[in-house]
């Protein structure tokens, strides 16, 4: 008997997986509040220097969610503003778009560590905006950060 239930448990997780795979998010009043921040260093920056983007996902606390089998019910485990709470193991998507461009170019995709931070090092180009994408899902709302970057012409080396 418990063999049968953990065999139908897998089976609705992965049946909801695969439907969550393919269905675009949920859009429900209910969702949890995400903030997405980002920083790119250094500022201002070189060609061909690496830059270093950071950030970090939360998640509003006054609220409860729900997301797959992860619950936050109120302030229990946020940050030590006690009105955040830090989102692991979520995809970020990294953008940029070049000063006096309209379009905007994939750069990577990175997935949020357990503190929600995230990370990832791309070589300086040109002067334009950084931007993060956590997309949602389908208990946590979209959100997003942007962050500008000048790059100066080329290091000069002695």
């Amino acid at each position: 008997m418990m063999r049968r239930l953990a065999a139908g448990v897998a089976a609705a997780a992965m049946g909801a997986a695969v439907l969550a795979g393919t269905a675009t998010p949920a859009m429900a009043d209910d969702e949890g509040r995400t903030r997405l921040q980002i920083d790119v260093n250094p500022e201002p920056a070189w060609r061909g220097q690496p830059l270093s983007v950071k950030g970090k996902l939360s998640v509003k606390c006054d609220e409860d969610y729900i997301d797959g089998f992860v619950s936050v019910h109120h302030a229990d485990h946020c940050d030590e503003t006690g009105t955040w709470h830090h989102l692991g193991w979520k995809r970020i998507v990294i953008l940029f778009k070049p000063a006096g461009s309209g379009r905007w170019e994939h750069v990577d995709t990175v997935k949020t560590y357990r503190d929600g931070s995230f990370h990832t090092k791309v070589r300086a180009r040109t002067s334009g905006t950084w931007r993060g994408v956590f997309e949602g899902s389908r208990h946590l709302a979209p959100s997003e950060g942007t962050d500008w970057v000048k790059v100066l012409g080329h290091r000069h080396r002695h």
